[in-house]
C-alpha cells in the first residue's frame, strides 16, 4: 500500500494518519516470545502493589543479631530455637507496622532490643538481668 507524502505543515495539528486500519496496541513482549515453548515465555505478571510488597517482605523477614548481642545470648545461655525465630520475626513487623523505631521484645526466655529499621537485635537479656535494669532508647514493647 503506497501512502501519499505528506509535509509536516499539510498535516495539521491534531491530525492523525492510519496506518493498516491498526487499532490494537503493539505488545512488544507478546511479539519477542512468539514461537517460544509455553514454559519458557514468562508473561509479565498482573500483581498489584500490595502483593508485590507483600511478597517482598516475607523474603526478607530475618533478624539479625548485632556482635554484641550475639554475645549477651553466649554468655547468658540463651538459646533461640527456629520457632522462637520466626515469632520474633513477627514482633519486629508487628512494631514496623505501628512506626516503632526501636523496640523491647519479651519472650518466655528473654528481652531483646531491637532495631526495626535494620531488623537487627541490638541486645539481649535474660529474664533475671532484666529485673536489675532499666531499658532505655525503646520507643514500644512486644510480647510474645
Amino acid at each position: 500500500m503506497n501512502l501519499p507524502l505528506m509535509r509536516v505543515s499539510e498535516m495539521g495539528i491534531g491530525n492523525a494518519v492510519k496506518i493498516n486500519n491498526y487499532t490494537r496496541p503493539v505488545d512488544l513482549l507478546e511479539i519477542a516470545q512468539r514461537g517460544k515453548p509455553v514454559a519458557e515465555a514468562k508473561q509479565p505478571s498482573r500483581s498489584s502493589f500490595k502483593e508485590m510488597f507483600s511478597a517482598e517482605l516475607a523474603t526478607n523477614r530475618e533478624v539479625a543479631f548485632s556482635k554484641h548481642a550475639s554475645q549477651r545470648l553466649h554468655s547468658r545461655g540463651i538459646q533461640l530455637s527456629d520457632e522462637q525465630l520466626g515469632r520474633i520475626a513477627d514482633a519486629v513487623d508487628k512494631a514496623a507496622a505501628k512506626g516503632s523505631r526501636e523496640t523491647l521484645v519479651l519472650t518466655d526466655d528473654a528481652a531483646l532490643v531491637i532495631s526495626i529499621e535494620n531488623r537487627t537485635v541490638i541486645t539481649a537479656f535474660d529474664r533475671e538481668h532484666l529485673r536489675e535494669g532499666v531499658v532505655t532508647s525503646i520507643d514500644s514493647a512486644v510480647i510474645i
